[in-house]
């Protein structure tokens, strides 16, 4: 039974189905029209005033020492992720962000290089970051380690946190799906109006992980500058 319902997450089942699972990744990007974006109309209007109200947040989180530019970076990882959440809520479509190959080729590159310029540039910053202002003489040691520790499992605090909601929440529509052959119809009708909530209510988990996963990325870039 576990085998089974956790099959819905298996990416290859052949070497064709494994290629063409993985491109679904980049189907939004590859199937919208070039004219979608020249054409002004509602949905990019919309999506313009998201990508300008994100901008300026990750521009105040950022602070005035980033480098122009540095917004639309995590900007992009926000769209990438919440496209191939929604993506995932369709029927017969691969979640490719439910897997950490995806989500840890996200935030590994990130943090690798957060790291790589904060250490080669602001070297003494990232040593007194590790102990934080105002800490006991005696506690000084413990806190160089907790702050060391935390840094290095920020990659996979990301990665699992994206992956682990996108589970979740298609492990329980999964187990409200098999459900609804052993029902009587008078209790479908429930079965029904708790899968479209449900269904709701990943929709809005797919938004906020993209923006959760990108603000907190943005601040790791801004603990270096």
């Amino acid at each position: 039974m576990m085998t089974n319902l956790f099959s819905v997450f298996d990416p290859s089942t052949s070497m064709l189905n494994m290629s063409l699972n993985w491109i679904s990744t980049m189907m939004v990007i590859i199937m919208l029209p070039m004219m979608f974006w020249l054409i002004p109309n509602r949905p990019t209007i919309m999506w313009s005033a998201i990508t300008k109200t994100l901008h300026n947040e990750f521009k105040t989180l950022l602070g005035t020492n980033s480098m122009n530019g540095t917004t639309f970076m995590f900007i992009s990882v926000f769209s990438l992720i919440m496209f191939n959440n929604f993506m995932g809520l369709f029927p017969y479509i691969f979640t490719s962000t439910s897997h950490l190959t995806f989500t840890l080729t996200l935030s590994l590159p990130l943090w690798i290089s957060f790291m790589m310029y904060g250490w080669l540039n602001h070297t003494q910053h990232m040593f007194a970051h590790l102990v934080p202002q105002g800490t006991p003489a005696v506690l000084m040691p413990f806190m160089v380690c907790i702050e060391t520790i935390s840094n290095l499992i920020r990659p996979g605090t990301l990665a699992v946190r994206l992956a682990a909601n996108m589970i979740a929440g298609h492990l329980l529509m999964t187990l409200l799906g098999n459900t609804g052959s052993h029902m009587s119809y008078s209790l479908l009708s429930i079965l029904i109006i708790t899968q479209i909530a449900l269904l709701t209510l990943e929709s809005a988990v797919s938004i906020i992980q993209s923006y959760v996963f990108a603000v907190l990325s943005t601040l790791y870039s801004s603990e270096v500058n």
